[in-house]
């Protein structure tokens, strides 16, 4: 215990710790990864289709109300990127869904409507008020699904005119189930991006669920950052060099002219070898610079080596 350390022992001590703190500091810095999942949607992109989907909420509020003659309220409740077990797992048993092409996009999303909607929806189109409070929890049968197509076909086109500013996207059904693990239209671990809302009429209130593939989603990233480029008053300057660098190769035709006294046809044709055409047009009086047909500036007439020049003195003002 009298022993005294050496040098050498000393310094063995303080590297072990450095070396210990620097692997603890590695360890903190590591973030799990989860390969069962791909790569995650953009914030700033959820934030779009956040918005996309309140204006379709709003919308399709509208278009319910005067269809089923009823006060619709519709809500969005959420926006987020599950994977395709997770987003089937959250669904109630049995239920009414649709698959939908995306056309020209390939890929299937998927539309689910609860049972606490379907139901009173069926009875207020059948001719009821949709107000007696049964709770059926039941398949409902082919002739209930053909008389649903009309509550389809509003349904899809809100949501085609709400992506119709990002792009053109063709929603049709493909196929109808009812049990959510029965609709096999993508792989348990493939990315989906969820979308809830809530409708509330009469006195009946329920979800309805919108699947649909993250990757069709992520490859309209520049679609969405088109559409906001448009939105912003102001562009960046950046944004004016990419536009720029896009019209430098554009061709544009410039011409200066002589504006002298007009000249009938016949008149012209009766010139003869030493006519002599009077052009009314003095020296010091600029001529008009053209730029595809429109005037642009006003200048004078040069020479410039062996060839005709304009001299640009200042802008064409248009008169008010």
């Amino acid at each position: 215990m009298d022993r005294l350390l050496s040098q050498e022992e000393i310094d063995s001590v303080f590297r072990s710790l450095a070396e210990k703190s620097r692997a603890e500091d590695a360890s903190k810095k590591a973030v799990p990864y989860d390969f069962r999942r791909p790569d995650r949607i953009a914030k700033d992109q959820l934030r779009a289709i956040h918005l996309l989907h309140e204006n379709f909420a709003r919308n399709l509020a509208s278009s319910l109300s005067a269809y089923l003659r009823a006060y619709v309220v519709v809500n969005l409740v959420s926006v987020e990127q599950l994977s395709f077990a997770e987003f089937s797992q959250v669904l109630p048993s049995p239920s009414c869904l649709v698959s939908l092409a995306m056309r020209p996009y390939d890929g299937n999303a998927v539309l689910e409507l609860n049972p606490s909607l379907v139901f009173p929806i069926l009875e207020m189109l059948l001719g009821g008020s949709g107000r007696s409070g049964a709770k059926i929890n039941r398949e409902i049968t082919e002739i209930e699904q053909s008389i649903l197509d009309g509550l389809y076909r509003i349904i899809l086109h809100d949501l085609q005119q709400a992506w119709a500013p990002v792009t053109t996207i063709n929603f049709t059904i493909e196929a109808r189930e009812t049990e959510p693990q029965l609709l096999q239209i993508m792989a348990p671990n493939e990315a989906v991006l969820s979308i809830g809302l809530e409708i509330r009429m009469a006195e009946n209130t329920g979800m309805m669920n919108i699947g649909m593939p993250s990757i069709i989603v992520k490859m309209l990233r520049q679609k969405f950052d088109q559409q906001w480029s448009v939105r912003r008053a102001e562009s960046s300057a950046e944004e004016q060099a990419r536009i720029l660098r896009l019209i430098k190769p554009a061709t544009m035709y410039l011409d200066a002219r002589l504006e002298g006294p007009r000249l009938l046809v016949e008149d012209l044709l009766d010139l003869q070898p030493g006519d002599v055409l009077q052009l009314d047009y003095p020296v010091p009086k600029p001529v008009n610079v053209l730029l595809n047909g429109k005037p642009k500036y006003r200048g004078f007439i040069g020479v410039s080596g062996n060839k005709r020049a304009v001299v640009v003195e200042e802008f064409y003002e248009f008169a008010d």
